[in-house]
C-alpha cells in the first residue's frame, strides 16, 4: 500500500525533506532553550550583569531561530501535504478514466467519490503529520531524555519510568479505536450514496412525495457514521486526561525530590540548582507531551490507513482492456462480424449474458435490434466499441478483431449514443464538440439538422451558446437525446450505434431522424436498439434477441411471418392503431 501511495509524492519530495530538516532544527532550538534558561536563573545569584545579558541575547537568538524554523517547517509541510493530496486525486481520477466498464462495476460511484474526497483529505492530514509531527515528537522525546540525563540521572530515570507505562496504555487505546475507524469509512460510502441518489432523483422524490422517507434513510446513514465515530472518539479521549495525570505526577515528583536535592547540594556547583530543577521540569513535560503527540499521530494514522487502503485499491486496479503491442490505427469499413461470441460480466458469473452469437452486419447497412428487458441488447453493442471484451469467440470490425485495434481509433470509428444519455455542464457548442473538438460551426449545424436538434436550439435566446446545466437538467429528455445523436454524428463514424436513443422522441421526429441517416450517412453502418417496431421496421436487417441468444434474423416482413416474439411485440404495439 505505502509503495503505491508514495508514488504520488513526486515533485513534492523536496518540500517533504525540507520540512523534516527544519523540524529537526526547530526541536534543537527548543531543547537548548531550557538549558540556557537554567544558566540565566543560576547566574541571577551571582549578579554578573554582562554574563546575564549575553545569556538573554542567546535566548532571544535561539527563540527567533526556533520561530523561523517552525514557520518554514509549517510552510513546507503544507506544500508537501496539499501537493500529495492533489496528486492522489489526480492519479485516482486519471486511473478511473482508464478503467473498462468491468473495472468500474467493481466500485460504486459513491465509493469512488468518498475515496477522492474524505479518504484523500485524511491522507493529506496524515502525510502532514508524518513529515512534521512524526519527526518532531520522536526527536523531542530523544533530545529531552538526553538533556534530562545530563542534568540529573536519578530524576531523569523517574521521568523515564513513566514512558513505557504510558506507551503501553496509548497502544491499548489505539488498538481499541482502530477497528471502529475502519467501519466508519465503509459507512461513509452508504452516506454518500444516499446523498448522491437523492440529489440525482430529486424530481422523482418530489413527484412521489417521498421526502420524509428519504430523510429517514439519510438520517439512518448519518447516525451510523456518528455512532461509530463517537465510540472511537470516546476511546481516544482517554489520551488527554491520562497525559494530564502523568504530567502532574511527574511535576510533583520532580519538585519534591528536586527541591530535596537542591537543598542538599547547597554550595555544590555540580549539584542540583534552581535553574537545573526548572530545566528538568520543562524537559519532563516535553517528554510526556512528545508521547501524547505520538499517540495522537498513531490515532490519526490508524484513521488514514483504512482510507489509504481504499485509495491504493483504485490505484493498483489494472484495466481489463489494453492496447495490443502493435495496434492497428485504421478501420477500413463498418462491417461487423460476430463469430461464436459468448460473454459474461465476470469470471465468477454462472451464466453467460450472451451465448453463441453468430452474426454478420454488412458495411453501410441499417440494423435494428429488439428484445425484452434483460435480453442483452446493450451488452451486444457494447462489445463492438470494446467497452467489454468477448469472453469466447471473435468480434471483427472491418475484418479485424477489435482487440487488435488501438482503442482510441476503434472508439473514434464506432460512435455510441448510450442508453443513459449524458450531457455535461457547459454550452451546447462545448457539449457537441465532444464528438469533434475542432468542428466548424457549419459541421455542428449540419449534425444538429440531421438529429432534428436545430429546431429547438434556434428557439433558445443564446442558441448554440445556451448553457447546459450539469446532467442536462434544463433540457427535456427528447432534446437531450437529439443533442447526444448530433454529438455522435460529428465523429463521422464508420459505425453508429443508437441504444434506445430515440425513446423520448415522438414517432414523427424519430422517422425524420432515420430518414436523415439514410440520406446523409448512407455508408455508415447504423445499429438501432429500439423498443418500438416502428423505429426499426424499415431496417435492412432486424435481430431479435431473447435471453442473450439470437432468436431470429430477417426483415420486418420476414419476421412477421416466421418469428413468434416479433409477432407478439408487433401485435401489442399495433392494437391501439387497429382500433
Amino acid at each position: 500500500m505505502l509503495k503505491i501511495l508514495m508514488k504520488s509524492i513526486r515533485e513534492y519530495k523536496k518540500a517533504s525533506i525540507l520540512t523534516s530538516i527544519f523540524v529537526t532544527l526547530e526541536v534543537s532550538m527548543e531543547c537548548l532553550i531550557p538549558l540556557v534558561m537554567s544558566q540565566l536563573i543560576d547566574n541571577m545569584e551571582s549578579q554578573e550583569v554582562l554574563k546575564m545579558v549575553l545569556i538573554i541575547i542567546l535566548l532571544i537568538i535561539l527563540a527567533s531561530l526556533g520561530l523561523v524554523f517552525g514557520f518554514l517547517s509549517g510552510k513546507y509541510a503544507a506544500i508537501g501535504a496539499a501537493g500529495f493530496a492533489k496528486n492522489l486525486r489526480k492519479d485516482m481520477f486519471y486511473k478511473v478514466q482508464e478503467f473498462s466498464f468491468e473495472n468500474i462495476d467493481k466500485f460504486s460511484a459513491s465509493s469512488l467519490v468518498t475515496r477522492m474526497t474524505t479518504d484523500t483529505a485524511n491522507m493529506q492530514m496524515a502525510y502532514g503529520l508524518v513529515i512534521r509531527a512524526a519527526v518532531r515528537a520522536p526527536l523531542m522525546l530523544i533530545f529531552s531524555i538526553i538533556m534530562s540525563y545530563l542534568i540529573n540521572v536519578k530524576l531523569a530515570t523517574i521521568v523515564l519510568i513513566m514512558v513505557p507505562i504510558l506507551a503501553i496504555l496509548f497502544i491499548v487505546i489505539i488498538k481499541l479505536a482502530m477497528p471502529i475507524f475502519d467501519k466508519v469509512f465503509k459507512k461513509y460510502d452508504a452516506l454518500n450514496e444516499s446523498i448522491q441518489e437523492n440529489i440525482k432523483g430529486i424530481r422523482v422524490v418530489k413527484s412521489y412525495v417521498r421526502e420524509e422517507y428519504e430523510q429517514q434513510k439519510f438520517n439512518k446513514a448519518a447516525e451510523d457514521v456518528q455512532r461509530d465515530f463517537t465510540r472511537a472518539e470516546k476511546i481516544v479521549a482517554f489520551n488527554t486526561p491520562l497525559m494530564q495525570f502523568s504530567i502532574y505526577t511527574v511535576m510533583t515528583i520532580i519538585c519534591v525530590f528536586g527541591a530535596y536535592l537542591a537543598v542538599k547540594a547547597q554550595g555544590d556547583p555540580l549539584g542540583m540548582s534552581a535553574g537545573k530543577l526548572q530545566s528538568l521540569l520543562v524537559y519532563g513535560i516535553q517528554i510526556l507531551n512528545s508521547l501524547l503527540m505520538l499517540s495522537m499521530i498513531l490515532v490519526m494514522l490508524s484513521i488514514s490507513i483504512a482510507g489509504g487502503k481504499r485509495i491504493a485499491e483504485v490505484l493498483k486496479e489494472v484495466s481489463t482492456l489494453h492496447n495490443p503491442e502493435n495496434p492497428i490505427y485504421e478501420v477500413k469499413s463498418g462491417e461487423v462480424v460476430f463469430k461464436d461470441v459468448s460473454f459474461k460480466y465476470s469470471a465468477d458469473a454462472e451464466k453467460n449474458a450472451l451465448e453463441n452469437i453468430n452474426l454478420t452486419i454488412p458495411s453501410g447497412s441499417t440494423v435494428g435490434i429488439i428484445g425484452g428487458t434483460g435480453s442483452s441488447k446493450t451488452t451486444l453493442v457494447n462489445l463492438i466499441s470494446r467497452l467489454y471484451d468477448v469472453t469466447e469467440g471473435e468480434l471483427l470490425v472491418g475484418g479485424v478483431d477489435v482487440r487488435q485495434y488501438d482503442l482510441k481509433t476503434l472508439r473514434d470509428n464506432v460512435s455510441v449514443v448510450l442508453q443513459k444519455n449524458v450531457l455535461f455542464s457547459g454550452t451546447i457548442n462545448e457539449n457537441l464538440r465532444w464528438g469533434k473538438e475542432d468542428a466548424t460551426e457549419e459541421e455542428i449545424k449540419h449534425a444538429c439538422h440531421i438529429a432534428c436538434a436545430d429546431e429547438f436550439i434556434e428557439r433558445f435566446p443564446e442558441k448554440y451558446e445556451t448553457y447546459i446545466e450539469q446532467g442536462g437538467t434544463n433540457v427535456s429528455g427528447g432534446q437531450k437525446q437529439r443533442l447526444c445523436i448530433a454529438r455522435a454524428l460529428l465523429k463521422s463514424p464508420k459505425i453508429l450505434i443508437l441504444d434506445d436513443s430515440t425513446s423520448a422522441v415522438d414517432t414523427k421526429t424519430d422517422a425524420i431522424i432515420r430518414k436523415g441517416f439514410k440520406e446523409v450517412i448512407p455508408n455508415t453502418t447504423k445499429i438501432i436498439i429500439a423498443q418500438r417496431i416502428s423505429s426499426v421496421e424499415n431496417a435492412d436487417m432486424i435481430i431479435v434477441l431473447d435471453g442473450g441468444k439470437i432468436n431470429g434474423i430477417g426483415t420486418h416482413d420476414e419476421l412477421l411471418k416466421s418469428n413468434k416474439i416479433y409477432q407478439e411485440v408487433y401485435q401489442i404495439q399495433n392494437k391501439g392503431s387497429d382500433k
